[in-house]
């Protein structure tokens, strides 16, 4: 009965917000406000102080919460063993991802999954790392796939594969035919870079003044709010970028960009896999795990 509801009480409890919650579940801030209004009502008591600019538990709501994560974790365990007993491998598991592993990755991972496992349902969101651990943390996804550094508070951070940026030119640049560039050599052509704060730009930058050079040293002609444009911009010749290998498997496979190596060094970064430590996992999650932690991925290189 109060399945969803405790799922709402609890990510209000943890984000401390009502438009948070709003926004990790999908639902508008009255409808979640009336999840929680409902359960005031049943349980005939104030389980939220909002009198302060900050939204905190009252001691009713303490305690409701304590039972509601030991209720929720009980519909999972109950979950888990029946179908352990069953043998039949079926339920929902939801994931999030960050944009590289969530956009380029992950589809043609679930795709094969899914051809040994019709019956389970996968609800996949794409989100920065930060709003993925937002999610973990309230509970509204069964586990993550991150990049870069995450503080690992109540997670578990296992790496799971390595994503190299590659330079990437139109396959009719000069460089088209060349395996690798030197570093100093991005300063001479028009470059287009990710928007401010993307965790790409970021780690573009750190690896081009570890070699001395500085954003201002670069002919930046674009600057583009995702990986998708910048494709399509150098393969249209308005310049060279920086991309995950990943995301540009498919236009090199088709020849209408070329994938180059820095001379001086490789750019590496790991995507992480994030779970909750003490989680009950259900069975299909199990199995989906298993399957991720054994995925050829190189594969999808080749």
């Amino acid at each position: 009965m109060e399945d969803h509801k405790l799922k709402v009480f609890c990510t209000v409890a943890e984000t401390k917000s009502f438009s948070k919650t709003s926004e990790i579940i999908h639902l508008t801030q009255p409808a979640v406000s009336l999840q929680i209004q409902a359960l005031e009502e049943i349980y005939e008591t104030k389980l939220f102080d909002r009198s302060s600019s900050t939204v905190t538990l009252t001691p009713a709501g303490e305690v409701l919460y304590k039972y509601a994560k030991e209720i929720l974790s009980l519909y999972a365990n109950a979950e888990k063993v029946i179908g352990e007993l069953t043998g039949l491998v079926k339920g929902s598991i939801s994931i999030g991802a960050s944009s590289t592993i969530g956009n380029y990755v992950l589809p043609v991972v679930i795709t094969d999954f899914k051809k040994t496992h019709p019956k389970i349902k996968i609800h996949l969101l794409v989100g920065n790392t930060k709003r993925v651990v937002e999610l973990l943390n309230s509970g509204n996804i069964d586990l993550g796939l991150v990049e870069g550094e995450v503080t690992r508070q109540k997670m578990i951070v296992e790496k799971i594969l390595s994503d190299e940026l590659v330079l990437i030119v139109p396959s009719y640049h000069p460089w088209a035919k060349k395996k690798d560039i030197s570093v100093s050599e991005l300063t001479k052509e028009p470059f287009i870079f990710r928007e401010g704060g993307s965790g790409t730009r970021q780690m573009i930058e750190k690896f081009l003044a570890m070699h001395g050079i500085a954003p201002q040293e670069m002919k930046i002609s674009m600057v583009l709010g995702s990986t998708v444009a910048i494709k399509e911009a150098v393969e249209n010749g308005l310049g060279i970028s920086i991309v995950s290998r990943w995301a540009a498997r498919k236009e090199s496979k088709y020849g209408t960009l070329s994938l180059l190596k820095i001379k001086e060094q490789k750019m590496i970064r790991e995507f992480s896999l994030i779970t909750n430590k003490g989680a009950v996992s259900s069975h299909a999650v199990d199995e989906f795990l298993t399957y991720l932690k054994s995925y050829p991925f190189t594969k999808l290189l080749s």
